[in-house]
C-alpha cells in the first residue's frame, strides 16, 4: 500500500487513512501523570505503548507522559517530537512481513535536564506526576557488579554531591525532587524502572537511597519507607530505527522523522507496589503480581543472555542481524543448547509458564526476518550485558555443579571481541562500551592474559578461581586466538 505521505502533528491525525491507528482519547485534555527519564525506542514501543492503549480504552487522561532527557544527545529526539507536537508512529512486523502502524499520542512534553535542571526537578516534583518512570540501560543504574553497591567514585556522582541543584545522573534529579515533594507535604511519587536488570526496582531502592545516605540518614529512611520501587519484567524486541523503516511508514502514509519498528510480541509483569496511584494497565495486557521474581529471572537469564550469546557469536563471524545470525542452524543449535543445559537448570519453576514452549518462543522472535535487530546494538555496553544476563547463570552453574561450557566458549569469544575489536576475518567491528579501554587493555591470547580477562572482578566476581568455568574458558581462548574458527569449538 503506497499513498501520499502527510507530515506527522496534531493537524494531521484527523485526515489520517483508515489503516493507520490513531490516539483513541482527547489529546488536548492530556495531563502528565508520568516522568520517564530515557526516551529511547524501547520506551516508546512498551511502556508509552501500554499507556496510550489504556487511555484509548478508559478515557483517563490524566496519565501523559513527560519525557526527560540527560544529557546533550537527546537533544535530537526532543526536537523531532516537539516538531511533531510530541506523537510519533509505532511500525509494528510480524514475521509473515505484515506490518501495521499506529500513532502514539500520550507524550506531552520533553524536557532536557542539561538545559534547564531546576524545570525537571519542578516537573518530578509536582503533585500531578504520580510515577517516574526510568529506562536509562544497565550501566545507568551505577552500581558495582561484583559487589552490587553504588559506584561513589563516579564523578558524576562527585559532581552532584557537590551541586544537588544541577546534578548529572537519574539519582540527583530524584533526590532532589523526592526533597521537594516531601517538604511540600505531597505523597511521593513511585519510582519505576523499565530497564532489564533483575530486581530492578530493588535495585533502584537500594542505589538511590545509597546516594541519599551519604549526606542525609533522615531523608534516606523516608524514602525506603514510604517510596514505591515496584519489580517488573519488560519484553518487546525493539531494534534501532533504520532509514528503511522511516521509508515504509512514508510509504503508510506518514512522513515521522524518529518512528519506532517492534515486533508483535510484548509482554510486561509488575508487582502491585506503588506509591501514589498506577494507571490500570492491565486493561491492556500488563500481568500484576506478588513478587516478579521468577518471571524477570526467566526472562533475563534466557531472552537477554541468548540475545548477547548470539550477538557476541555472531558478530565474531561477521552477521549482523540476530535473525541472520540464528537463521544459521549451528548457532540456533547453540544458542538452544545454552538455553536448555545451562540456562534451565538453574531456574525456578515460573507458574503459567512452559520453559520449552517460552524458549521455541524465543528462537522465533529472534527469527523474525522483518526485525532488523543489529548485532552492534545488542553488543552495545557487553561489560554490563554479560554481568547482569550471563554471569549469574555460570556462578549458580559453578555452585550446583552444573555445565558451563557453552558460556565459558562465549565468555572466550567476548575476550577475542574486546581484543580484536574484529571479525575472525578480520573485519573491523564497533565496540560501544564504556569499559571497551580496559577491556582491551587486559584481554588477549597469552593464559595470563586471557586470566587477567577473568579476572575482571568487577564484572565476573571470583570466577576466575573456579576452575570449572575457568579450564574450559582457557582452552576456548587458546583454541580462537589460534586461529581456530569458533563455528567448530559450537560443535564440539
Amino acid at each position: 500500500m503506497s499513498v501520499q505521505p502527510v507530515n506527522l502533528n496534531n493537524a494531521a491525525l484527523s485526515s489520517l487513512p483508515p489503516h493507520i491507528l490513531r490516539p483513541a482519547y482527547d489529546r488536548a485534555a492530556l495531563r502528565t501523570g508520568i516522568v520517564h527519564v530515557g526516551v529511547g525506542g524501547f520506551h516508546r514501543a512498551h511502556q508509552a505503548f501500554y499507556t496510550d492503549q489504556f487511555m484509548g480504552k478508559s478515557g483517563n487522561t490524566n496519565w501523559g507522559i513527560c519525557g526527560i532527557g540527560l544529557r546533550e544527545g537527546d537533544s535530537k529526539i526532543r526536537d523531532v517530537l516537539k516538531k511533531q507536537d510530541y506523537l510519533y508512529s509505532l511500525l509494528v512486523k510480524d514475521p509473515e512481513g505484515c506490518a501495521s502502524l499506529q500513532v502514539i499520542g500520550c507524550m506531552t512534553g520533553f524536557l532536557m535536564a542539561n538545559e534547564n535542571p531546576q524545570a525537571v526537578i519542578d516537573k518530578m516534583a509536582s503533585p500531578d506526576t504520580k510515577i517516574v518512570s526510568l529506562t536509562i540501560t544497565e550501566g545507568g543504574y551505577n552500581f558495582i557488579p561484583s559487589t552490587g553497591e553504588f559506584d561513589f567514585s563516579h564523578a558524576d556522582v562527585q559532581h552532584d554531591l557537590a551541586n544537588p541543584d544541577s546534578p548529572r545522573l537519574v539519582f540527583g534529579y530524584l533526590a532532589s525532587a523526592l526533597k521537594q515533594r516531601r517538604a511540600s507535604g505531597f505523597a511521593p511519587f513511585t519510582v519505576q524502572s523499565c530497564d532489564n536488570i533483575q530486581h530492578n526496582g530493588d535495585v533502584t531502592r537500594k542505589m538511590l537511597t545509597s546516594y541519599i545516605r551519604s549526606y542525609d540518614e533522615e531523608m534516606a529512611d523516608w524514602v525506603s519507607e514510604n517510596v514505591a520501587f515496584p519489580n517488573a519484567m519488560v519484553d518487546r524486541i525493539t531494534p534501532v530505527t533504520t532509514a528503511d523503516d522511516i521509508a515504509q511508514v512514508a510509504a503508510l502514509g506518514l512522513i515521522d522523522e524518529w518512528p519506532v519498528t517492534c515486533e508483535p510480541f510484548h509482554q510486561w509483569v509488575i508487582e502491585e507496589r506503588f506509591s501514589d496511584g498506577r494507571p490500570g494497565w492491565e486493561k491492556t495486557g500488563a500481568q500484576f503480581v506478588e513478587d516478579v521474581t521468577p518471571y524477570e529471572t526467566m526472562k533475563i537469564r534466557l531472552l537477554n543472555a541468548g540475545h548477547t550469546v548470539l550477538g557476541i557469536l555472531g558478530s565474531l563471524h561477521g552477521f549482523s542481524t540476530i535473525d541472520e545470525t540464528v537463521a544459521h542452524p549451528a548457532f540456533s543449535s547453540f544458542v538452544r543448547r545454552f538455553m536448555d543445559t545451562e540456562a534451565t537448570p538453574v531456574l525456578s519453576p515460573v507458574a503459567g509458564i512452559n520453559l520449552d514452549e517460552y524458549k521455541n518462543t524465543l528462537i522465533a522472535r529472534f527469527a523474525n526476518p522483518f526485525i532488523k535487530d543489529s548485532l552492534t546494538r545488542i553488543c552495545s555496553q557487553s561489560a554490563s550485558k554479560i554481568s547482569t544476563f550471563l554471569v549469574p547463570t555460570i556462578k549458580e552453574n559453578v555452585e550446583q555443579k552444573g555445565q558451563t561450557e557453552c558460556a565459558a566458549l562465549v565468555i572466550a569469544a567476548w575476550c577475542y571481541y574486546s581484543y580484536y575489536r574484529a571479525t575472525q576475518q578480520g573485519t573491523a567491528l564497533e565496540v560501544i562500551d564504556d569499559h571497551a579501554e580496559i577491556l582491551q587493555s587486559v584481554a588477549g591470547g597469552s593464559e595470563s592474559q586471557a586470566r587477567a580477562f577473568i579476572g575482571l572482578s568487577d564484572i565476573f566476581g571470583n570466577l576466575a578461581k573456579e576452575s570449572a568455568f575457568a579450564d574450559p574458558y582457557l582452552q576456548y581462548v587458546s583454541s580462537l586466538f589460534n586461529g581456530e574458527p569458533f563455528q567448530a569449538l559450537m560443535t564440539n
